[in-house]
């Protein structure tokens, strides 16, 4: 790497004109990059969603998902398929390996479930594809003045959907909440008697109506004229005026009424709303697509009157607070590694020498992200903000050479040269070190490494060039603004020197200290509460009333209302968003859930503690006891943060499955920290089945009919101010007793017979959930942790799951929250492994010893000494990003073991191994200790900052890094050269034998004479 250093003498004006460029790039890289909230990554997965209301459970599992899961089993890189059979609803997620195209999985799944032949009540199922680029870019709610009329409020909300649609950038729009007019006729039986007419005639009374016909041309009057018969019945009152027999009109026997009909709910503040979620196109910038929606909605509210639009959340705005948060603490950090080298080297001209590493590497760093395809997010930002105290390291070992060696010898480019040449391999070999940590990101699975990958590439990109800048532009600078310079001498340190030589000629005491204390920092850890979910500082709440599958919907919605009133007089909250019921705008998002479930959305004002907030909302639980109160802090982009584990049971026994979950149940109860434990087979609900006898009817003619006595049938259309109304016959019987269903009358080939003769009745107790696994039912046992303690209450509940004899063929997988922290702690437990091999493959090559980088990699257990006395200290409980800095600790912390062994290996080529550690340590303390302090100060604004959810980098990295680089940098200068020195015992003791025979000699030699 030294012909680097050379080369850059030779070319000044190459040099000069390439960091020119670099900055320019760099600049303009960071104004082209896009900006997003998280990388663009695709979710191996694809999602089928079939929409059936009035469907219940049972029907949807045999009738919908059976076929469904038939058609898509055989699906290629298809690695499991799960299902859920819900009342109105079924969805199967189908999981695929990394491998996959996805975009031709979805085309593939889509050509295979068109041919799935459904009842003729359940929707066309939507099949959806994730990927981060559909994360919402805005939540907008629309609310209408009182007393607009349904045709106008349905033709404002055409043109504002239509305007956001039309938003540069904008992609998909869906709409949840919206209701469509539409005409009810309610036949009365008592009228319709008298005029001996029967129901059925109600169906006919639109046929033939609505006409548009074109008659053709003729010649009228002298001149060609077209002739059209126009039929077209415009509003409610001429609707009732039509005849449906001699002298009887539609309203002298029945109601004619305009009503609304609503797929699903949403209401803001307490009143009907519409909430449309807009997302961006795959190739837009999500901050100009934010700010043209807010310019839209700006403009909307100013043109269109009777509505009022707003913005609720916005991504775009996340964003940029999140670019500027991490650009504010990179700023920072660049500012506290700079006072901390003045500190040290008490030199600015030497200090300027070194900061311009970190311009210079982030202008590349910009450069090569934008040639990547990398865009500018909370994932690489925080990249940038834990290298950028690193990227001063390789100038600090740099300049700080050629800073002491100017002070014993006069001032020459040779010089400059030789000392940069001297430090060359140790920071070529650890910057290489560092990265190779980074790079095995690339082996993670699925969508971690999706999120880990372009941080790495961050990483990698800014040490490479701020190797590149040590290497080159740091010598140059140096030959320029310190020609002349002349700098006392800095010796080293005589009493650390005697301390090294004392630990040395002990080294049982330090080692055994270091092992006390690394077993005492393991025990600690493995009490320690792990992945504990603190919500105090959430800005958003999800709350959920969850009520009974049989609970009628009006009931349910007078709760929600009921609820959605104290929630939205409570003096913490911003708004409330409340929804209930499916859509099939919703559905093609994938988004389902039960018809009695209400759930909310609370925006929280600024400065108020969730956690005591969730607290004071759970105290509500008692007033609706009949239904089920959870209250999750969420994130409207990220999603909540669940702290539920589940158990799945499955097996070829319903009988013994069914079992086994009531078992499970019972074992899970008694743990301490389970708020609440239940399985889908305890939600029921009553089914009334007919079971036909076909000797006397015939079953489809039989449905057929109860289908038109019992649901809305639609019999035509009007049109009415420009839009077309369908016209719905509402049921002329409501039976709301099995008696009643009993006494039904259909139509067979003797004549009208009550349905009790036909057919047998059956009331039978379902469950409202079904659970598949690869086509088989499984049971899904759901326990619901205190957030604080979820790894605790996972490990209890894996050991129950152990502890339980289970029957033949009956197996039990645990996931949900605390599982997927388990993956994911597993994921870098395997990548911390390979990146260790290839740091210590990276050593041997460098040393070309296999003992020598054996006392690097003693650095890494002391580390670990100072991450968890760091998370102790700060009470702070060790989650993923926490795992994710110990991670990088193994990059960094050997970074100063090299440093330091490699100025020992020079040391042996004329001093003993004893006294080349004593000197190596005693002259690269002082850039060991620079290093460490520079990388600490410029992490320390992580730690005190505040950091977007979905971020990477967090306060618990930051403190994991800091705490494991300050002991390890601390106990390296100490354990290592005693380690050292053990490993090469053998050449150290013979050497200090024949130095002091040699002594000894020398002073007998001395006395003779």
């Amino acid at each position: 790497m030294s012909k680097l250093t050379e080369w850059s003498f030779r070319n000044k004006a190459a040099i000069i004109l390439i960091v020119i460029m670099a900055l320019v790039m760099g600049v303009i890289s960071y104004l082209r990059l896009p900006m997003e909230f998280l990388p663009a990554a695709d979710n191996p997965q694809v999602m089928v969603t079939a929409i059936g209301p009035g469907n219940d459970a049972k029907t949807m599992e045999q009738m919908v998902t059976n076929p469904l899961e038939e058609a898509v089993t055989l699906v290629k890189g298809k690695t499991d398929m799960f299902s859920t059979s819900g009342d109105g609803y079924a969805q199967i997620s189908l999981n695929f390996n990394s491998k996959t195209n996805m975009k031709e999985a979805k085309t593939e799944v889509e050509q295979l479930v068109a041919q799935v032949q459904l009842p003729a009540n359940v929707m066309k199922p939507f099949v959806l594809q994730l990927n981060t680029s559909m994360i919402p870019i805005s939540w907008v709610t629309l609310t209408f003045d009182e007393g607009l009329s349904e045709q106008q409020k349905d033709a404002k909300l055409k043109e504002v959907t239509a305007e956001l649609k039309k938003t540069e950038g904008a992609g998909e729009v869906s709409i949840s909440g919206k209701s469509s007019p539409s005409v009810h006729v309610v036949p009365n039986t008592e009228k319709l008697a008298q005029a001996g007419i029967p129901v059925q005639a109600l169906m006919g009374v639109l046929q033939g109506r609505g006409a548009s016909v074109s008659l053709g041309e003729r010649t009228l009057d002298g001149s060609d004229g077209n002739i059209n018969v126009y039929d077209q019945v415009s509003d409610v009152e001429t609707l009732r005026k039509l005849p449906v027999a001699a002298g009887v009109k539609l309203g002298d026997v029945a109601a004619v009424e305009l009503a609304k009909d609503q797929e699903s709910i949403s209401r803001m503040n307490g009143k009907d709303a519409i909430m449309f979620t807009v997302s961006k196109s795959a190739d837009a910038n999500a901050v100009n697509v934010g700010k043209a929606i807010k310019e839209t909605i700006d403009r909307l509210n100013a043109d269109v009157e009777g509505i009022d639009a707003s913005i609720i959340l916005s991504t775009s705005d996340s964003v940029v607070s999140s670019v500027n948060s991490m650009l504010r603490e990179v700023l920072l950090g660049a500012l506290f590694a700079t006072i901390v080298i003045l500190l040290f080297m008490r030199n600015f001209k030497a200090t300027l020498v070194t900061i311009v590493s970190i311009p210079l590497s982030l202008g590349i760093t910009l450069y090569l992200l934008q040639l990547s395809g990398v865009s500018l997010n909370i994932i690489t930002l925080g990249g940038v903000a834990v290298a950028v105290g690193r990227l001063v390291d390789d100038s600090i070992v740099v300049i700080e050479n050629i800073y002491r060696r100017l002070q014993k010898e006069s001032f020459s480019i040779k010089l400059i040269t030789d000392a940069t040449k001297e430090v060359a391999s140790a920071i070529t070999s650890s910057t290489l070190v560092t990265v190779a940590v980074f790079l095995p990101m690339g082996l993670l699975r699925g969508s971690l490494q999706a999120f880990l990958l372009p941080f790495a590439l961050t990483v990698a990109y800014s040490l490479l060039a701020s190797l590149l800048v040590a290497l080159t532009v740091v010598p140059l600078l140096s030959a320029i603004l310190l020609r002349g310079t002349k700098e006392k001498e800095h010796a080293g340190s005589p009493k650390f020197a005697s301390f090294i030589r004392w630990n040395l000629a002990h080294k049982l005491v330090p080692l055994i200290i270091a092992v006390l204390l690394f077993a005492g920092s393991i025990g600690a850890y493995m009490f320690m509460p792990k992945g504990a979910l603190d919500s105090s500082s959430a800005g958003n709440l999800n709350v959920a009333l969850q009520y009974p599958s049989d609970t009628p919907a009006d009931q349910v919605l007078e709760a929600g209302k009921k609820f959605e009133s104290y929630l939205t007089a409570n003096p913490d909250i911003e708004w409330v968003m409340m929804m209930l019921g499916n859509s099939a705008d919703a559905a093609k998002y994938g988004s389902v859930t039960s018809p009695t479930l209400i759930t909310f959305m609370v925006d929280l004002k600024e400065g108020v503690d969730a956690e005591l907030l969730m607290d004071n909302i759970k105290t509500q639980k008692d007033n609706y006891k009949d239904a089920t109160l959870t209250v999750d802090a969420a994130d409207l982009i990220m999603g909540g943060g669940s702290s539920q584990i589940y158990i799945d049971v499955s097996g070829e026994n319903l009988e013994q499955l069914s079992t086994t979950a009531d078992q499970l149940i019972a074992a899970i109860k008694p743990i301490d920290g389970v708020l609440k434990v239940e399985s889908n087979q305890e939600e029921k609900k009553s089914v009334y089945s007919f079971h036909v006898d076909p000797t006397l009817a015939k079953g489809q003619e039989v449905a057929m009919q109860l289908q038109s006595m019992l649901n809305p049938l639609p019999i035509g259309s009007i049109q009415q101010e420009g839009s077309e109304i369908p016209v719905i016959m509402l049921p002329v019987i409501n039976p709301d007793s099995k008696a009643e269903l009993e006494k039904l009358t259909v139509m067979t080939e003797s004549g009208p017979t009550p349905m009790s003769k036909v057919a047998e009745l059956v009331r039978t107790e379902e469950p409202s959930l079904y659970y598949h696994k690869e086509g088989k039912t499984y049971i899904r046992v759901t326990a619901s942790a205190e957030p604080k303690e979820l790894s605790v209450v996972g490990d209890e509940i894996s050991k129950a799951t152990k502890d339980l004899k289970l029957p033949d063929g009956v197996s039990l997988a645990v996931g949900g929250a605390s599982a997927d922290q388990s993956s994911d702690f597993a994921d870098l437990g395997l990548t911390a492994l390979i990146s260790i091999g290839i740091v210590y493959l990276i050593m041997v090559l460098t040393f070309k010893t296999l003992r020598a980088p054996l006392a690097i990699m003693i650095s890494l257990p002391l580390a670990a000494i100072g991450a968890v006395t760091g998370l102790l200290v700060s009470g702070v409980t060790p989650d993923f990003t926490a795992m994710f800095g110990a991670l990088m600790l193994i990059g960094i912390v050997v970074t100063n073991a090299i440093v330091l062994i490699d100025r020992v290996k020079q040391n042996e080529l004329t001093m003993p191994i004893r006294e080349a550690l004593i000197e190596a340590a005693t002259t690269r303390m002082r850039p060991i200790v620079m290093t460490a302090v520079a990388t600490v100060s410029a992490m320390l604004p992580l730690v005190f900052g505040s950091h977007e959810s979905g971020s990477i980098v967090s306060q618990s990295l930051a403190i994991v890094v800091i705490g494991g680089l300050v002991a390890a940098t601390l106990l390296t200068l100490i354990i290592v050269p005693c380690v050292y020195e053990l490993l090469f015992f053998r050449t150290s003791r013979k050497q200090r034998r024949n130095l002091a025979s040699s002594a000894h000699a020398e002073a007998a030699a001395s006395q003779q004479a």
